[in-house]
């Protein structure tokens, strides 16, 4: 409520309150079952009140922790187990919140100008991609998460790993703000990707039919156009040209030899182009609530994920099921737009997460109402052993008896089975970006939010060094 209200520092109280400390970067020193979803759900906040090195130390926190619901793998049973869990077990992370988790730490590195744990978080994102691509291949996942992973790697001057994530951002739609960029880049690296060459205009290469391999060919290298792995540490493909050699020795003799000298080397290499990166993250996703479906109808969702013979349920008194439905959150904005230095610049939706979120719990829910189903027939023979137990009673008050043992012990079984409805409550909805070229200094930002709850101004001001980038994150949580 403080959040939606706009009052993040009395959200984050409340959150701190129930980790049991006083600090936002005090960590938990007992866990309890929502502890990390609690950590989760304040580095959210932290972000958005600009405190990134906090919120990168709680969503680090919270990764650690975190248990993955493994939709990929698991049956209906062992997911219906978790679901109707009367909240008693730690809390698991659907993959769209673990995938986001990461995404969100890279603004947090690239806040801090830290491109090196930026680069870290890049990794477990994609760690966390490839498992849902395996699991719904051809569908989009995270594309921001992409967006950011390729601009940490261009930023370093690794031109490989750039384009594939560009690729992958390319997925879900096609993006202006990325045609700059990724032109830029073909100029460096030879890496494409089908998206890539969509955009590039270029048209896809023929197909081309692999040699015979004998018993102990162990299968090759990624080669520079693969795209399922990241260079080792001997690939040469992001190094210059042999004519670019003399080009760059004058400017290589002045990088310094610290410990930043090799991010200083690349970007002496590679010149970077002086540019804002602006993220606007409006909203939040739907949450869930417990609901009651009528049988009927979840007899017909759940399909072939109901266990037990259903004919049992005509005696059963109370004929609907629990589920966690899920609900919107009711978002104040969900739109916005964006000037720098008085003029206009293109902003486009990158990721709809409430979409992601949706369609994950889709896919979920058939399972989910098939352990319900499964559960309410294992109630029916409860009650039906409690009324064939009433009835042995003398007289015929057996009846009577066995009826009303079979209907108390139906609703004891009942109010225990209560659906598990936690979730990340303040994971943002749409994330927007704008990246604009701008020369170097100081340079004054002004976003307008715009939705339900009506329109709301913020400015900021951004010094971007000559050569460099900076990145400015707003964040709503409304």
């Amino acid at each position: 409520m403080a959040v939606q209200a706009g009052d993040l520092a009395n959200g984050e109280k409340e959150f701190s309150r129930y980790i049991g400390v006083r600090k936002p970067e005090d960590m938990p020193t007992k866990w309890k079952k929502d502890t990390a979803l609690a950590l989760l759900e304040r580095a959210t906040i932290l972000q958005a009140m600009k405190q990134y090195e906090v919120s990168a130390k709680n969503f680090q926190t919270a990764d650690e922790q975190l248990v993955l619901l493994d939709v990929a793998n698991d049956t209906a049973g062992q997911i219906g187990k978790y679901i109707f869990s009367d909240d008693a077990t730690q809390y698991k992370a659907p993959p769209s919140e673990k995938l986001a988790l990461n995404a969100f730490n890279i603004i947090n590195y690239l806040a801090k100008g830290d491109l090196s744990g930026a680069r870290v978080e890049a990794k477990r994102f994609t760690v966390m991609r490839e498992y849902l691509q395996n699991f719904k291949p051809g569908e989009a996942h995270g594309a921001f998460g992409s967006y950011l992973a390729g601009f940490v790697h261009e930023r370093l001057g690794e031109h490989n790993q750039a384009m594939r994530y560009y690729n992958e951002a390319l997925q879900e739609k096609p993006l202006r703000s990325l045609e700059a960029p990724v032109r830029r880049l073909a100029g460096l690296t030879s890496v494409r990707g089908e998206h890539v060459q969509r955009l590039l205009g270029e048209a896809p290469p023929e197909p081309v039919t692999p040699p015979p391999t004998d018993a102990g060919d162990l299968g090759g290298q990624p080669d520079a156009g693969d795209l399922s792995g990241q260079p080792d540490a001997g690939d040469l493909s992001d190094q210059p040209a042999p004519e670019l050699a003399s080009a760059t020795a004058g400017v290589l003799a002045s990088v310094p030899t610290t410990a930043g000298g090799a991010v200083a080397m690349q970007a002496a290499l590679n010149p970077q182009a002086t540019e804002l990166l602006i993220l606007l993250n409006l909203g939040r996703v739907p949450y869930k609530i417990p609901e009651r479906m009528p049988i009927g109808l979840a007899v017909g969702l759940a399909g072939t994920y109901i266990t037990g013979n259903l004919a049992v349920l005509e005696r059963s008194a109370l004929k609907f099921v629990n589920y966690p439905k899920l609900v919107p959150s009711g978002s104040l904005f969900n739109t916005g737009s964006v000037s720098v230095d008085g003029q206009q610049v293109p902003l486009e939706l990158v990721t709809n997460l409430e979409v992601e979120v949706v369609r994950e719990y889709e896919d979920m829910l058939p399972k989910i109402i098939g352990s319900a189903i499964t559960r309410m027939i294992t109630r029916a023979l409860a009650a039906e052993g409690a009324r064939a137990a009433g009835k042995q009673a003398e007289g015929s008050a057996g009846a009577v008896i066995g009826t009303l043992a079979a209907l108390a012990t139906e609703a004891a079984l009942v109010a225990a089975d209560k659906p598990d409805t936690r979730s990340w409550t303040m994971l943002p909805a749409y994330i927007y970006v704008a990246r604009v070229p701008v020369e170097p200094g100081e340079h004054t930002i002004e976003a307008w939010l715009t939705g339900p709850g009506g329109k709301e101004n913020r400015k900021y001001t951004v010094d971007v060094a000559q050569g460099g980038y900076a990145v400015l994150d707003i964040t709503t949580l409304r």
